[in-house]
């Protein structure tokens, strides 16, 4: 049996949690409300408290859904009520990040501004008094969602071996190249 799918998963006062007949489970919290769609192999249900996902048989592609299924309404439920933040650090000599109403603006050192418009539920804020470099904050609900978004701020200057400059995530450690033996 799936060690993960097995889990209960606690529900909390402030989480409503709900399944209809379509197969459709819907969790609403103080930050939102999240929804997904359950293959039919999986069954889900609500007993004081927790929720529990069970499978209907023991074929491969069952025992594996069990365990997905389980974790992505874990992550629905801590979603909604603590979400989900990434935060990435911009390291370079004029790289600057400014957010300008739902539009970050990047300076990578291009030749051009990149600006990126944040999805419907994620929040984008810009911190640049606490380090000494600028410190972007990506915020929301949905977990895939926020890592979905962090990556492709990431993909615009990814941080280089050399001098380790670029977006990189906050604590990430970047292996650093010795360079040219003959500069010396």
């Amino acid at each position: 049996m799936s060690r993960i799918g097995k889990l209960p998963i606690p529900l909390t006062d402030k989480v409503e949690f709900s399944i209809d007949a379509d197969n459709v489970v819907t969790v609403k919290g103080d930050k939102g409300t999240s929804s997904l769609q359950i293959h039919p192999n999986i069954s889900v249900e609500k007993t004081d408290g927790e929720i529990l996902v069970k499978r209907n048989s023991e074929v491969k592609q069952d025992r594996a859904l069990h365990g997905l299924y389980r974790s992505l309404i874990n992550n629905m439920v801590v979603g909604v009520t603590e979400g989900y933040t990434k935060k990435l650090e911009i390291i370079g000599v004029g790289f600057r990040a400014a957010i300008n109403g739902d539009v970050l603006e990047l300076n990578l050192g291009y030749s051009h501004p990149i600006f990126f418009v944040a999805p419907q539920g994620i929040n984008i804020e810009v911190d640049t008094k606490t380090k000494k470099n600028p410190l972007v904050i990506i915020s929301g609900i949905d977990k895939e969602l926020v890592g979905h978004v962090s990556a492709k701020i990431r993909s615009f200057r990814k941080p280089e071996p050399y001098k380790g400059k670029g977006i990189r995530y906050e604590g990430e450690q970047i292996r650093r190249k010795a360079g040219k033996s003959a500069a010396k």
